[in-house]
């Protein structure tokens, strides 16, 4: 246990109740990762960073500061686009300018028998570009702002997970960009997989948090996880069927007789869900070129996938829960790490 600098408080604050201690004149007064009043000292505040805080009382201040994460997440969002004439407008323009090359160089270029590609292949890069931008931008974050973490009390799992914020904030507008597109090239989504994609959006964003969290974490003790992150992240998108379809991937394994791999090959947290997006948003998981019918996706249901995104968002709940415990064991000794 550490304690923090002394901050002073109004007389009628009322610290987060996360533990209770007694003090000298029997008063009752918090501990555990928030803040505590000395008795006799009504004016001012002693910040207590608990490591040993259990999971419950964590994921219960977490909830008490959500307004937090929201004033943290604009805060980054303004500092991203400050002093910008165009602002958030650069949000759309870069996703739109990706799919328009995109397009260019596997339809025109390179003269990819797949019909729009270039959608598939966006559907695939909403996914990924939100676990990659949360994870690059949490795993700094909290040397990033050390000033705060050392003077301030709040739950420091709030920087990483304002940068998961940030990540969905830019996904949603690409979901603006994608939806514009399929308009375009006249593509209608699947409609009985539209079920798929809360499932799938849940598994993302709780999955990318537990990474993000641990990762903030541990970059605080060992500077290199950032740069380590950047290398295993980039060999991380090319492992996922994002560039090339799943259906590829599946029929080289059952032409070396490992059909069976195929499951471990979907171990992967990210690949069920991007197949989710692809399913439902391109709309259709196999196509016909010269005769010859191609899969792209697998030819499960609606339901199939609903079942698999439940057992991956239920592994993403378990690896959130142990990130909170791992952030909680080194978040002690953050003061003088920093």
């Amino acid at each position: 246990m550490s304690v923090g600098a002394v901050e002073p408080a109004p007389l009628d604050s009322a610290p987060a109740p996360t533990g209770k201690a007694k003090g000298k004149d029997g008063q009752t007064s918090t501990i555990g990762g928030s803040a505590r009043f000395v008795p006799g000292q009504s004016n001012r505040q002693i910040t207590v960073v608990n490591g040993k805080a259990q999971v419950r009382q964590r994921l219960k201040d977490l909830w008490r500061n959500r307004d937090l994460l929201v004033l943290l997440t604009r805060t980054q969002l303004k500092v991203k686009y400050k002093n910008s004439v165009l602002g958030y407008l650069w949000s759309m323009l870069n996703p739109a300018l990706v799919l328009a090359v995109y397009y260019v160089v596997f339809k025109v270029i390179a003269r990819n028998t797949i019909p729009s590609f270039a959608i598939f292949l966006f559907c695939g890069l909403l996914v990924w570009n939100l676990f990659n931008n949360a994870a690059m931008a949490a795993t700094g974050v909290v040397v990033a702002n050390a000033g705060i973490v050392k003077k301030v009390a709040f739950p420091r799992e709030l920087l990483a997970l304002s940068s998961v914020g940030v990540a969905l904030v830019l996904f949603a507008i690409q979901v603006v960009v994608l939806i514009l597109a399929l308009v375009v090239f006249g593509i209608t989504p699947s409609l009985p997989f539209l079920i798929t994609l809360p499932i799938a959006l849940l598994a993302l964003v709780v999955f990318t948090s537990a990474i993000s969290v641990f990762l903030s974490a541990v970059n605080v003790y060992l500077r290199d996880t950032q740069h380590l992150t950047e290398v295993l992240l980039m060999a991380w998108f090319w492992s996922i069927p994002v560039v090339y379809p799943y259906g590829q991937i599946a029929g080289a394994l059952s032409d070396h007789h490992l059909g069976s791999f195929k499951w471990v090959y979907l171990m992967d947290p990210v690949t069920p869900i991007a197949l989710a997006f692809q399913r439902t948003m391109y709309g259709r998981s196999q196509y016909t070129d010269k005769g010859v019918v191609s899969h792209m996706l697998p030819n499960w249901g609606p339901s199939t996938y609903c079942l698999i995104l439940g057992v991956v968002l239920v592994a993403s709940i378990i690896l959130f829960l142990l990130s909170l415990i791992v952030f909680g064991r080194l978040e002690g000794n953050f003061a003088e790490e920093l």
